[in-house]
């Protein structure tokens, strides 16, 4: 070795821990994932205990999914691709070691609590305050040992696959804090901060953006290094990849709106979370294009690689699930595919297709070079990728079908203006056959993993376990890199600056102010277009200068992706929430009403239900009058749901009475006949937990609920008395029940569900004195 060269050992052991991880997790996942999907068309399948309904499995199979499966995967391919980029060795085998021990104990955590009811009630955020804090901190643990590593760096410049993971580590530490801050009462109890309204956007600013900076940017950094790796190809353009990261990072955050479209959310977000969404169609395809054109030159390879097979489909669905998630956000076609199975087709063709098949197209890649042997079988690794290409088209297909004849239905009114399908049951006898598919295409996905999982099992026995090393120049080049400082003068900065600022003003500001504003827009764009015409040459020479030194580009970054989250968050979230309440206001629910919200929100009940009745004339027919943000001002968390297995509840409150709640939380079948929501003996036979209550009451005055004043006492007699009156109302009706049960404190709220009151001055004024 000469005196300018050193050898690098990189860290692989972390790598294949992570892998296997990810293996192992992706299975648990996907076998509940089949077993949920059976319990919609056979309801025997929640075997009468809690644990094992529906409603708490699910959280279970999506945080699995994404934070398990997907989780681990990303981290293995981060800290193997990134190594390797940058010349350097993970700068400490500690925080490697913590974050992989620190990561799993939470997946187990999850595992656990989840099933047991333990809750917050929002989706791909359902973990309790412990376990988030424990996410932060590996969160920190992992940020901290890559840019470390950065720091440590022989490769000077950032390599496309690097900015992915940096805008991964930034933005999702942004958005999974803002969106888990919540005020404990227990140690597995919390209520978020927000609520209401609030609740709905910053919940779906984190959803829409866990989906992009978790399960996208990451993984496009994968795409961005295995695929060029796997096809021996330069990626297909370099200038494209720049165009593609800053639009997608930048745009991305903008687009939550959209999963709220016709609720109560003020119309300008909606509007702005659509438009944006349109916007995502131009990086998003421009990003598969050059993943797939990478492989110019190399596409025979796919008749006998099966790692560019999977990587090659893996790519196609998410140009596939990136054309479909903005034809989805435009109002006309959400009217009809909200609430239903299509979007669970949507979502499940992403993580399926996209994530699973680039997870599975690098195992199948890394598997022979960390344990320095070959693949076990080829012929395996192919049978894997039909089988689980087949099981997700028929998955998906399932999927439109079931979606599209529920928006029909629902939404399907006679020649008289009467409801052509006034019992909800019918849409759910109508997609039985297509359900069952979803089932057969789900387990045919299954069985392809498990294929995958033996093909490795036996290449890891005929090879050892081997550690990468690489003999490196040192480089004591001189630092040309630009700062801060020089990206916020640069021209593509002050561009992008004055484009978001004339747009703004465009959009949002009335008369002459927005159509100057608007020209200005359109001037500014030409001027760029001109200007960068002109200077291609040196924009991708100050860019390659910007990459030299992280972390101003980590800077720029975060400012990037953090406009779009203040201009839509704050304004909402710093409002007085009673001056836009409509009229009206949702009554301030009893003790007993409270606990039986938070026992709604234990078991899940949201994963089937909604409670946001949309201004449709056939939504106003079945279920009542249209939301208003008065409805749920109060809520914390939001309980306004993302789809429709059952009927929305927003005004069920009257609509039955106490024996009928009683009767059907009992024994669905009895009164629904074909329902396939699960029975809930339990909640006859445990208790209530009255003594909770004053602690969750002064949490929630404290956020800003006007509960009236009374002592701790008061409010568990105030409780214990609805209760009893519940009760013995039951008892009239031969139905003998405790009034200490929960199911007395769940028909409490459900007969509360849409009880409104007058939202003027002096009224609210009296509520909250």
């Amino acid at each position: 070795m000469t005196p300018n060269t050193q050898t690098i050992e990189y860290n692989d052991k972390i790598v294949r821990q992570f892998m296997l991880a990810s293996i192992i997790w992706g299975f648990v996942g996907m076998s509940v994932g089949v077993l949920i999907a059976s319990q919609l068309n056979f309801k025997f399948l929640n075997f009468n205990m809690e644990w094992l309904t529906f409603g708490r499995l699910r959280p279970l199979h999506t945080n699995a999914a994404i934070f398990a499966f997907v989780g681990n995967m990303m981290f293995a391919g981060v800290y193997h691709s990134t190594q390797r980029l940058v010349k350097a060795r993970l700068a400490s085998n500690f925080l490697s070691n913590l974050h992989f021990w620190g990561w799993q104990g939470i997946i187990v955590a999850a595992a656990v609590t989840l099933p047991f009811g333990f809750s917050r009630g929002k989706e791909y955020a359902e973990l309790i305050w412990p376990i988030n804090i424990a996410v932060a901190v590996i969160w920190v643990v992992f940020a901290i040992n890559f840019f470390w590593t950065l720091g440590k760096r022989q490769e000077k410049s950032l390599y496309v696959a690097i900015w992915f993971y940096i805008a991964t580590i930034v933005t999702v530490a942004m958005l999974y804090i803002v969106n888990h801050l919540s005020l404990p009462t227990s140690f597995t109890h919390s209520y978020p901060i927000f609520g209401g309204v609030q609740d709905a956007l910053v919940q779906w600013w984190y959803g829409h953006n866990a989906v992009a900076f978790f399960l996208t940017t990451p993984i496009l950094g994968i795409m961005y290094y295995y695929v060029p790796k796997a096809a021996d190809r330069p990626v297909y353009s370099y200038r494209l990849s720049i165009v593609h990261f800053w639009s997608l990072v930048f745009i991305y955050i903008w687009a939550g709106p959209h999963h709220l479209l016709y609720t109560a959310l003020p119309g300008w977000l909606q509007n702005l979370g659509m438009i944006f969404s349109l916007m995502l169609w131009a990086p998003s395809w421009g990003g598969m294009l050059n993943g797939l054109l990478t492989l110019r030159g190399a596409w025979h390879k796919l008749r006998t690689d099966p790692v560019l097979k999977f990587f090659a489909a893996g790519v196609t669905f998410y140009g596939m699930a990136t054309f479909e998630g903005p034809l989805l956000s435009i109002k006309s076609v959400n009217a009809l595919a909200h609430y239903t199975d299509w979007i669970v087709g949507h979502v499940h063709s992403g993580t399926l297709g996209w994530n699973g098949f680039m997870a599975a197209g690098m195992f199948y890649f890394l598997a022979p070079k960390l344990w320095k042997t070959k693949l076990y079988s080829v012929p395996l690794a192919n049978m894997h990728f039909w089988l689980g290409t087949v099981g997700i088209l028929l998955y998906v297909a399932a999927m439109w079908v079931s979606g599209i004849t529920q928006g029909l239905m629902l939404n399907s009114l006679d020649a008289s203006g009467a409801l052509t399908y006034p019992n909800f049951l019918e849409t759910v006898q109508s997609i039985r056959l297509p359900m069952l598919f979803r089932v057969f295409g789900g387990g045919l996905y299954l069985v392809g993993f498990g294929i995958m999982i033996y093909n490795l099992w036996k290449t890891i026995q005929s090879g050892q376990a081997t550690n990468g090393s690489f003999e490196v120049e040192t480089d004591d080049s001189s630092d040309d890199s630009v700062g801060l400082v020089g990206a916020i003068a640069s021209p593509s900065f002050l561009y992008s600056a004055a484009v978001i600022v004339t747009s703004c003003v465009w959009m949002f500001v009335e008369g002459a102010v927005g159509l100057v504003g608007g020209l200005l827009f359109i001037a500014t764009c030409v001027a760029a277009i001109i200007h960068f015409k002109k200077k291609s040459a040196a924009l991708e020479n100050w860019h390659e200068s910007f990459l030299r030194s992280s972390m101003p580009f980590t800077a720029l970054v975060l400012i990037a992706a953090a406009i779009g989250g203040v201009v839509q968050i704050v304004p909402l979230v710093t409002i007085d929430r009673e001056s836009v309440t409509e009229g009206t206001i949702q009554k301030i629910y009893t003790p007993l009403e409270l606990a039986g919200r938070d026992l709604y929100v234990s078991e899940g009940c949201y994963n089937c239900h909604s409670q946001m009745i949309r201004p449709f004339v056939s939504e106003v027919k079945r279920y009542g009058e249209y939301s208003t943000l008065g409805d749920s001002v109060y809520d914390h968390p939001y309980q306004w749901g993302s789809r429709r297995a059952g009927p929305d509840l927003a005004r069920v409150g009257g609509k039955y009475g106490d024996d009928w709640h009683y009767t059907h939380m009992m024994d669905t079948n009895a009164l629904s006949p074909g329902s396939n929501m699960p029975n809930y003996p339990w909640l006859a036979k445990k208790k209530t937990d009255f003594d909770a209550l004053p602690s969750k009451i002064g949490a929630l005055r404290s956020l800003g609920v006007p509960f009236p004043e009374a002592t701790d006492q008061e409010i568990v007699d105030a409780a214990k008395a609805q209760a009893q009156q519940i009760a013995s109302g039951l008892a009239e009706r031969q139905i003998a029940v405790e009034a200490d049960r929960q199911i007395i404190a769940l028909i409490a709220y459900l007969q509360q569900l849409g009880k409104t009151e007058s939202a003027d001055n002096e009224s609210l004024a009296a509520t909250t004195q």
